[in-house]
């Protein structure tokens, strides 16, 4: 794994994380930390690709100092007023694909929220599998007060909140807490300063039990299924079960269910 300005990265069993590390901005994007947020997401996924037994089980992405992210950079911002329309749309593809690359990864995702998050930091946690809010977490769609709107991150964030949640927030663009998170999909589990830590351990430890290649089928259904009709979902996930029940994975878990021992890749 490279070395990066804007990211720290730590490739460990049975967690790799990613940290934003530009507290003296809040942890906002500019188009250096996108770039090397979307190379490190690719690297995690080759590690995955090549062997998923020895690959880490999931990824923590977190922030560095008070806040999570506090969206985009004002002087990346500053930049792009000068942009051509054409250079307007590569920048935001590049964003888009950091995302999707996120969203898609094949281990699962855990956002560690510690701190506020807005903008473009809601779409990070959108594309999470899970996140773990400490209780005074603030939120917020921040993008039309810039005269701009919630676009790029439109995509991952509206399967997560639904339709009626963004039709508030996204319009409003006021700040909200925790607990509205939490009701409206964002956020999974709400834990004081001190329990956010060995709550993301719990839910790591929690996937470990399971099969990595069981594990990225299941967020692949997930997505896939949203995207199909009904009947093309319904077969899509008859393949997906029978390609899992004839693999060695699958023949693995079943056997060491049947046999009444731990399966090989929680040894």
């Amino acid at each position: 794994m490279r070395t990066f300005s804007r990211i720290k990265v730590d490739i460990k069993s049975p967690a790799a994380r990613v940290t934003l590390a530009r507290p003296e901005v809040r942890n906002a994007f500019d188009d250096v930390l996108i770039g090397e947020l979307t190379r490190a997401l690719e690297e995690i996924r080759a590690l995955y690709e090549a062997a998923p037994e020895r690959a880490p089980r999931a990824l923590i992405v977190a922030g560095e100092g008070a806040v999570f992210c506090a969206g985009a950079d004002m002087n990346w911002m500053r930049r792009s007023v000068t942009y051509t329309q054409s250079e307007n749309e590569s920048d935001a593809r590049r964003m888009a694909t950091m995302y999707r690359t996120l969203d898609e990864l094949p281990i699962p995702t855990i956002a560690r929220v510690h701190g506020t998050s807005l903008g473009g930091g809601m779409g990070l946690l959108a594309c999470c599998d899970m996140a773990v809010a400490v209780d005074a977490a603030q939120f917020g769609f921040t993008e039309a007060r810039l005269g701009i709107a919630p676009a790029v991150i439109s995509p991952f964030v509206l399967p997560k909140i639904g339709a009626s949640a963004a039709r508030r927030y996204f319009l409003t663009t006021e700040i909200f807490g925790a607990a509205q998170a939490k009701e409206i999909g964002l956020v999974h589990e709400i834990v004081s300063a001190a329990e956010l830590d060995p709550t993301v351990d719990r839910l790591v430890a929690a996937l470990a039990e399971n099969g990595p290649r069981a594990v990225f089928t299941a967020k692949r259904l997930i997505r896939e299924t949203l995207a199909l009709t009904r009947d093309d979902a319904i077969e899509n996930a008859i393949r997906a079960i029978a390609g899992l029940r004839a693999s060695p994975e699958g023949q693995e878990g079943l056997g060491a269910f049947l046999e009444k021992r731990s399966p090989s890749w929680k040894q």
